[in-house]
């Protein structure tokens, strides 16, 4: 996961760039901001001073003399009003400008003041706003030029001097105003990359939880079903040989232990907080086998890649189609597929969890019925399963075992994901088929 850098010396950032600053909400002055405005207040305070008394000279020489008197003491009076406000240009930037645009009109102690103001709303506002302060100011600068005449340029020397001032002005109040609009959308960008990542990382936790749990669905579903079918021989032939109930016992506790180390796992990896590493699904293999001791367990605690087991694959499935005779099912195996060894691990495993489905659903909801399995196909052509049993005669026992009715879902996500075509149902001779077509490349 990435983290956002946090710069060195974030006191001597504006407030707009500054860590923390909502977007939409008015900034809080940092360190720098309070030092730049402090400057900036003296600077035009001192210019003010500067320009009131050379004009109580009897020759200016900062600015040309007024017509009257009192225009004079205005002009020094509004002059320390706009230096004042000054603080607040960074609050109401275009309603301050709007308010001291008449200043520039004749104010020559105002001047440095009224600069800083437009500076401010180049950078804080669109270039719209700031067009039409700027379009003021220069309406402004003819009246000055006429209240205010400087004999050594002459009154269109002023006119070209006050343009180029004022364009200047503009275009570096453009300059960091694009500056910090770029700065901005980057930051912008890379928060949005950080968020998509973290939501990928939540999308690829939730996929691969979800994979686990349709895997252990198709694990524990078979594992569940031979448990039950043993159980059932036992209670239907109570007078059985001993070595039988011995052997039918042996059977349903390596099952039942399997089951619990598979349930166990699972329940151990969608508890995690990180995601479990790319790699196949930690379901276990279908092929029961006896649990590992609890002294071995607790002395050795697993590791997180230990938790994935093997998957199975087409090889697998004539082990699959053993437990089930084992068990008393009556199944019949067909194969033809060509060059099974070269299928790929995906394909093997699909086909697998296909006839594991089929065998489960014909224990659960046709018992003692005959299923036949038929696997067909090469590369280039694609593989065919195909898991029949005769229907079940009459209604159904009491003693079936529950489902929960998503096994079939979850075979035709998976042939779906895959891109293949699943059918299922009644055929024409009244048998149920589960039939699946599978890519497999050449």
């Amino acid at each position: 996961m990435t983290s956002a850098v946090v710069p060195d010396h974030p006191w001597l950032l504006p407030g707009a760039l500054a860590n923390g600053a909502s977007p939409g909400a008015r900034p809080r002055r940092t360190t720098r901001d309070w030092l730049v405005d402090a400057h900036l207040f003296l600077f035009a305070l001192g210019w003010a001073v500067v320009a009131a008394w050379d004009a109580g000279q009897p020759v200016p020489e900062v600015a040309g003399r007024l017509p009257y008197e009192w225009l004079q003491g205005l002009d020094t009076v509004l002059g320390l009003l706009a230096c004042a406000a000054l603080w607040l240009r960074r609050r109401w930037p275009l309603g301050l400008a709007v308010a001291t645009l008449p200043l520039g009109l004749f104010s020559a102690t105002a001047a440095v003041a009224l600069v800083v103001i437009m500076f401010t709303v180049v950078v804080h506002r669109p270039l719209s706003q700031a067009a039409l302060v700027f379009c003021g100011s220069a309406l402004t600068s003819v009246s000055y030029a006429l209240l205010r005449p400087d004999p050594a340029i002459g009154f269109r020397g002023e006119l070209a001097w006050a343009a180029v001032f004022t364009g200047s002005v503009l275009a570096w109040g453009m300059f960091v105003r694009a500056r910090r609009q770029l700065i901005l959308s980057l930051r912008d960008r890379a928060e949005r990359a950080e968020a998509e990542q973290q939501l990928r990382v939540a999308q690829a936790r939730q996929l691969e939880r979800t994979r686990i749990a349709r895997e252990m669905h198709d694990v524990l579903a078979h594992r569940i079903s031979l448990l039950s079918l043993h159980a059932g021989a036992l209670e239907f032939r109570p007078d059985a040989p001993p070595q039988e109930v011995a052997r039918a016992a042996g059977v349903i506790r390596e099952s039942a232990h399997a089951a619990l180390q598979d349930l166990r796992e699972v329940i151990g990896v969608l508890r995690a907080d990180d995601p479990p590493p790319p790699g196949p699904a930690s379901a276990g293999s279908a092929r029961p086998g006896p649990a590992p001791a609890p002294a071995a367990r607790s002395a050795s605690p697993p590791q997180p890649a230990a938790v994935e087991r093997p998957q199975p694959t087409l090889a697998d499935v004539p082990g699959l189609v053993a437990e089930s005779r084992a068990a008393g099912m009556r199944v019949e195996v067909v194969d033809t597929v060509e060059a099974a060894g070269s299928a790929p691990a995906a394909l093997g495993r699909g086909a697998y969890r296909i006839v594991q489905e089929g065998l489960t659903n014909a224990r659960k909801h046709a018992p003692g019925a005959a299923v036949t399995v038929q696997l067909s196909g090469a590369p280039g052509e694609g593989l065919t399963v195909d898991v029949r049993n005769r229907w079940p005669v009459g209604s159904g026992s009491s003693s079936a075992i529950p489902g929960a009715g998503t096994g079939l879902v979850g075979v035709a996500e998976r042939v779906s994901l895959a891109g293949g075509r699943l059918e299922h149902g009644r055929d024409g001779s009244g048998d149920f088929r589960l039939t699946a077509w599978l890519p497999w490349p050449a």
